[in-house]
């Protein structure tokens, strides 16, 4: 068995190279050529290059371990560590960029979801505001206002009897000018008259605030051609002036007509304003 000392020396000489390295290499080629071995004696030592042979001490170079601890060795590693850390450093900012990504669009969510919560109420509010409904009451409203405005508060509600050309005269040169006056110019004795004053009771309280009038043609001072070619006729009157003149109106509502086709008659002639706008 080998001594402490053999082992420490047979360690020593794998690393070692002898000085005599010249003396034996003339035995060295004349083993190769024999056995494909070399060997190297100083003394009792001896250095084996047969990777399977066990040299001196039980101690062999592939037993010295397989991790190269010199100077390449430790450069290795140390490009290696640097390597994992720049690759750990890359993972990092990439996890990091991912997750500033992702509260980002979490953010931008939450906010476009308020903004068109808010959007929606917006619109359903705006529908509602133009819906019929409140826009037709919005008009009464401003129409109402308007009428009390322009003096349309007073109230009349039935049809006035002249029986004078002063009356005739006195009606309009004494109201105020923002009442609008209606004046039915008739003749006893035709039916399409006494139609047309019918008409006028039912829209004289439909509309309080117009002047409903009626006179006599013989009253008026009209002359027979007119009472007979003219009638029946309207008149209307606004600050003393004439602003609607309409004669023989069954050229327009035919011999058979009621209240309702009056008051579009006049509805669409300006005369009146929809009460259903107003009342």
């Amino acid at each position: 068995m080998a001594t402490l000392e053999d082992k420490l020396l047979g360690e020593k000489l794998e690393y070692y190279c002898s000085s005599s390295e010249g003396e034996d290499n003339a035995e060295g080629d004349d083993a190769d050529e024999k056995g494909g071995r070399s060997s190297s004696s100083k003394g009792d030592l001896t250095i084996n290059t047969d990777p399977d042979a066990t040299p001196a001490g039980g101690f062999t170079s592939r037993q010295q371990g397989s991790t190269n601890t010199g100077p390449k060795g430790v450069v290795k590693d140390w490009q290696r560590f640097k390597q994992l850390e720049n690759e750990r450093r890359d993972e990092t900012e990439r996890q990091r960029i991912a997750l500033a990504k992702k509260l980002s669009m979490t953010t931008a969510t939450a906010a476009e979801d308020e903004e068109r919560k808010r959007q929606e109420e917006l619109d359903a509010e705006f529908a509602e505001l133009m819906s019929e409904d409140f826009l037709q009451q919005y008009q009464k409203q401003r129409m109402a206002e308007m009428l009390r405005q322009t003096g349309h508060n007073q109230q009349f509600g039935k049809v006035q009897q002249l029986t004078s050309h002063e009356e005739f005269l006195e009606c309009i040169e004494q109201e105020n000018k923002h009442t609008t006056i209606i004046i039915h110019i008739y003749e006893r004795n035709l039916s399409a008259c006494s139609t047309l004053n019918k008409c006028l009771d039912s829209l004289a309280q439909d509309y309080p605030s117009i002047k409903f009038a009626k006179i006599c043609s013989s009253v008026a001072g009209m002359s027979r051609d007119f009472r007979t070619k003219g009638l029946p006729a309207l008149l209307v009157y606004k600050a003393q002036a004439v602003i609607g003149n309409f004669v023989r109106l069954t050229d327009d509502l035919s011999d058979d007509f009621f209240a309702s086709d009056v008051e579009s008659f006049l509805i669409e002639h300006g005369i009146l304003v929809d009460r259903a706008l107003y009342s």
